[in-house]
């Protein structure tokens, strides 16, 4: 009986001290081999140092395939870990939009999250040898006070099947739900600069990128010519065609070299039309190569021609009295749908190009770490200039043997102490010596060789910017916004966000086949082995406790 009062008073206090333990420490354990479960370092610091409240409010909830129920699935997971690190200050409320009293009603919720900023999706499934449609919005709305944020969730590369774009959706969850967060709970805008004095795209062609960049950062145009870009956190050279001076070269120099951070979209060469048959293509002189080289990588004046490529309409003849207008591959048009292994572009959809040239990664300095990040098909051609290009090209059919260029880099980013160009060249007396630098702290750079990328086509019946990367011939909408905001986003975040778009979720795959054919054995098998097993454990149980006390 003593025995018995001791080894209960004993594991009341085991249980006492593990309760005490628990409520003063705390910790989660991930048993999952790719940490499907674990949220970034930079994502819990951002939840931890929330002080006002945020209210995530989720739209994709119903009855889907298996592919959206995984997305369903990995938002919820990720808003239970959030909500663990929030202390308080998140609130997630989950409500499915095609539940309505009537059709009217149902309409009227779907034009207001249309309204708020959701896209809405069609989702075709086979149940049961039924085909369904039903319309869903993958998204999320985050608000705090007045404020909202609409988040997508079904992002991804179209050009992956249906399943890895889910999954790249999947992998997405917590970047995306977080940024929403940050914009939000941002207390201090980082500030951007864009240089556009160099270039004659009209300011309605670069609308929808200033827009969507005024939206998380403070936004600063050179009209003016400041004397540096000292105090801005990202500077980004907009298409410039026209040659930058000593004087601009040198400001931009000194800004790197003191750990500033650049984004360059320039052309390798200048594409004019001559007339309704082509264009004429020569090099283009921006005053930059020496810089560039310093860095390590050069814009080639040339042009790429790519089979995977986007299309253009044509006249192709006359039907009747009438002209024919068709799309045709237009191979000077590449799409970029080869990416480098890095955050920035990690999962994105492809990036849509006209006049691409290509680039060259040189020497430089050793201590600059060089990363491709856009890449071409290996199904390339090089075109030198000048030249003319004419669209009766588009015409022919391309000849396979004459596309053996291979993979040409098309973005690349480059990190780490950069030296001067000016490097023994500044005089005593030079009024510029007092603040010059000949190298300094850790600076990023990246290089696009389009400056296309980051202009936005226009429709001149509705008189309204269109989307940038939006393709009115194929009507899909490329992913040149993520790519310039996920630099921007990895240029300028010192808690370093972005590693969330590193997470890897392995697509575990069934065989359709097995499934259609022997589904009710295998259901069969789930149902019964468990409950066999029960059934075992718990009747031997019972045998070895009946010989042990009979």
């Amino acid at each position: 009986m003593k025995n018995t009062i001791l080894r209960l008073i004993l594991l009341i206090a085991v249980l006492a001290g593990i309760n005490w333990l628990a409520s003063v420490l705390f910790f989660r354990w991930d048993l999952t081999e790719d940490k499907r479960y674990s949220i970034s370092d930079a994502t819990k610091q951002l939840l931890n140092d929330l002080d006002q409240d945020i209210t995530v409010n989720v739209y994709l909830q119903g009855d889907f395939p298996a592919g959206f129920e995984r997305l369903e699935s990995a938002t919820r997971e990720t808003l239970d870990e959030f909500k663990t690190y929030a202390n308080g200050h998140l609130t997630v409320n989950y409500s499915d939009p095609t539940q309505a009293v009537n059709e009217e009603q149902r309409q009227k919720q779907f034009l207001n999250l249309v309204d708020r900023g959701l896209t809405p999706t069609n989702v075709f499934a086979n149940e049961d040898g039924k085909r369904t449609e039903k319309i869903i919005f993958p998204g999320v709305i985050v608000q705090a006070d007045t404020l909202a944020v609409p988040v997508q969730l079904l992002k991804g590369n179209r050009a992956s099947s249906p399943e890895e774009q889910l999954n790249q959706s999947y992998e997405g969850v917590e970047f995306e739900i977080a940024s929403a967060i940050r914009l939000l709970a941002n207390r201090e805008r980082k500030k951007v600069g864009l240089v556009v004095s160099h270039t004659k795209v009209p300011p309605v062609r670069l609308s929808d990128l200033i827009a969507t960049i005024q939206q998380n950062y403070d936004v600063f145009l050179d009209m003016n010519n400041p004397e540096s870009y000292d105090g801005l956190d990202a500077l980004l050279v907009l298409k410039p065609d026209s040659a930058f001076s000593e004087d601009e070269k040198f400001k931009l120099d000194q800004y790197v070299v003191g750990g500033g951070r650049a984004i360059f979209f320039v052309d390798g060469s200048r594409v004019d039309s001559v007339s309704l048959d082509g264009n004429y293509a020569q090099p283009i002189d921006l005053n930059l190569s020496d810089l560039f080289f310093r860095w390590g990588a050069r814009v080639n004046t040339n042009l790429v021609k790519d089979l995977n490529c986007a299309e253009i309409l044509l006249n192709v003849g006359n039907m009747g009295d009438q002209p024919e207008i068709k799309p045709l591959p237009w191979r000077f048009f590449p799409v970029l749908n080869n990416f480098g292994q890095h955050p920035i572009s990690r999962n994105i959809n492809a990036v849509y190009t006209r006049f691409l040239s290509s680039i060259d990664t040189v020497g430089g300095a050793a201590e600059i770490v060089k990363t491709p990040l856009l890449m071409t098909s290996p199904y390339t051609q090089l075109v030198n200039s000048p030249a003319l290009i004419g669209y009766n090209e588009a015409r022919k059919e391309p000849v396979a043997a004459d596309y053996r260029g291979g993979v040409k880099i098309a973005g690349v980013l480059l990190e780490g102490s950069f030296s001067s160009l000016f490097k023994n060249r500044i005089l005593p007396d030079d009024p510029r010596a007092v603040k010059f630098k000949e190298s300094g702290n850790t600076g990023k750079v990246i290089i696009c060789s389009d400056g296309d990328i980051v202009v936005n086509d226009y429709d001149y019946k509705r008189n309204t910017p269109l989307p940038l990367g939006y393709d009115r011939v194929s009507k899909q909408t490329f992913g040149n916004k993520d790519f310039v905001m996920h630099a921007l986003d990895y240029m300028t975040d010192a808690n370093g966000l972005i590693s969330a778009r590193t997470k890897q979720v392995s697509i575990r795959a069934l065989d359709k086949i097995q499934i259609q054919e022997k589904r009710k054995f295998w259901q069969t098998v789930n149902l019964i082995i468990p409950l066999a097993f029960i059934g075992v454990f718990g009747g031997l149980h019972y045998y070895l406790r009946r010989r042990k006390y009979a």
